[in-house]
């Protein structure tokens, strides 16, 4: 019954530490956050380029070409 005891104690203080390490993390990472945004402003982000679209033309062409032959 002491084993048992023992397991249950290592078993808590064992969550105990990770819950304390992931609360820990959590406020450094929102403390960090923060004063990056203060340092935002100093190197632009530039505006997402847009891909070219394609033109659909050819595809378009090539279906009614199908078509066609198949009406032939």
């Amino acid at each position: 019954m002491a084993v048992l005891g023992q397991g249950l104690v290592l078993m808590l203080a064992g969550m105990g530490i990770v819950y304390v390490f992931l609360s820990i993390l959590i406020v450094v990472t929102l403390f960090s956050m923060k004063g990056i945004a203060k340092f935002d402003g100093i190197l632009p982000q530039e505006a997402p380029k847009k891909a070219p679209r394609k033109t659909e033309a050819p595809e378009d062409e090539n279906v009614a070409l199908a078509i066609a032959v198949a009406l032939a």
